[in-house]
C-alpha cells in the first residue's frame, strides 16, 4: 500500500506544482513570464559572481578526497553508523553531502547502479540526499558571493540540521523499507 502511495506522490508532485504555480500567480495578477525572466536575470548575475569560490571549493574537495582524509573519516564512523541501522556502503555519502552535492550525487548514483535504486542502500542514499544538505557549499559560494564575513552560527546549525537529517533518514527508511 504504502509504495502505491509514494509512487502516485511522485508521478503527480511536479506536474501539480507546474500547473498551480502560475494558475496562483494569475489569480494574485502577478505578472509570471515577467517575474520569471526577471528571475532568470537575476540567477544568472548570481552564478557568474560564484564561480570563484565554487572553483575554490571544488578544488578542496579534490584534495579531501585524494588525501585519504575521507578513507580516514570513514572508518572513524562506521561503527556508529552499523550501531544506528546505516549500511556501511552509505558512509562515503553521508560524510560527502555537506561538502558537495555534485560528488555526493555521484556517489548515490554509484550506490544505485551497484545496489539498485529499490535496494535498502539505494533508499537510504535518496532519502539522504534530499533530508541533507550541501552546508559547506552554501557557508562559502552563497556566503562569500554576498561578502558575508562572519557567519557566526550558521555553520553549527547547517551542520546539527544535517546530522539530524541523516538521523532522520536511516530511521525513516528502516522503519518504512525495512520489512519490504
Amino acid at each position: 500500500m504504502f509504495p502505491a502511495i509514494l509512487t502516485t506522490v511522485s508521478v503527480w508532485a511536479i506536474p501539480f506544482l507546474l500547473l498551480v504555480i502560475p494558475v496562483y500567480g494569475f489569480f494574485r495578477q502577478v505578472p509570471v513570464y515577467e517575474a520569471f525572466v526577471e528571475g532568470a536575470e537575476e540567477g544568472f548575475i548570481t552564478a557568474v559572481k560564484i564561480i570563484p569560490f565554487l572553483v575554490g571549493m571544488l578544488v578542496a574537495i579534490a584534495v579531501f578526497r585524494s588525501s585519504g582524509a575521507m578513507d580516514l573519516l570513514i572508518q572513524a564512523f562506521q561503527p556508529l553508523l552499523t550501531l544506528i541501522g546505516a549500511p556501511a556502503e552509505v558512509l562515503p555519502l553521508a560524510i560527502m553531502r555537506p561538502l558537495s552535492g555534485s560528488g555526493s550525487l555521484g556517489l548515490a548514483t554509484e550506490l544505485m547502479k551497484y545496489y539498485g535504486p529499490d535496494s535498502m542502500i539505494g533508499r537510504m542514499a535518496s532519502v539522504m540526499q534530499g533530508t541533507t544538505d550541501t552546508t559547506f557549499f552554501v557557508l562559502t559560494v552563497y556566503f562569500g558571493s554576498v561578502g558575508i564575513k562572519k557567519s557566526r552560527y550558521a555553520l553549527i546549525t547547517g551542520l546539527s540540521a544535517d546530522v539530524a537529517g541523516l538521523l532522520a533518514s536511516i530511521y525513516i527508511c528502516n522503519l518504512l523499507f525495512n520489512s519490504l
